[in-house]
């Protein structure tokens, strides 16, 4: 029974489409694979801006789709890769790339984390080594001992 059930996951899900084609309608594709291809790398370095961390490739969203035409309108109007993604990003900011670049003041978020990191690795070593070790307090005074002895009653 377990077989059956397998086989029966496994063939539908080499059935089904790949999710990013079902996003991208057939009115929307390109005639020349070439420039499909092209559409199809642009828009998945793109955020939809309404599914937030989908690109706009995988999302069904009305946003997605005009930016998915949009792309495609200014690749057979004869802009390059970086035009289109130039254009794309002054019409509504570096929000709308997936993977955002490490110039300007993105390169304060992107150094942040692993400085931060070192910073607290750097306080526990220094916090670690100026702790008394347990070898230098591991004999008792004689009033301790007096006292441990008392309660334990020997």
């Amino acid at each position: 029974m377990r077989r059956l059930a397998l086989a029966l996951t496994v063939a539908l899900s080499l059935a089904l489409p790949p999710v990013a084609a079902i996003a991208v309608q057939p009115d929307e594709m390109l005639e020349d694979p070439a420039l499909e291809q092209r559409a199809r790398e642009i828009s998945e370095g793109l955020r939809c801006l309404v599914c937030r961390n989908e690109s706009i490739d995988e999302s069904n969203a009305d946003l997605a789709r005009d930016l998915r035409l949009l792309v495609r309108e200014r690749l057979v109007a004869g802009d390059s890769n970086a035009e289109v993604v130039d254009f794309i990003v002054d019409r509504y900011g570096e929000y709308v790339l997936l993977r955002p670049n490490a110039r300007g003041a993105n390169l304060i978020l992107w150094t942040a984390g692993p400085a931060l990191l070192i910073l607290g690795i750097g306080i526990a070593v220094f916090a670690l080594r100026r702790r008394p070790s347990a070898a230098q307090n591991d004999s008792l005074s004689s009033e301790e001992q007096a006292r441990l002895d008392r309660l334990l009653g020997k």
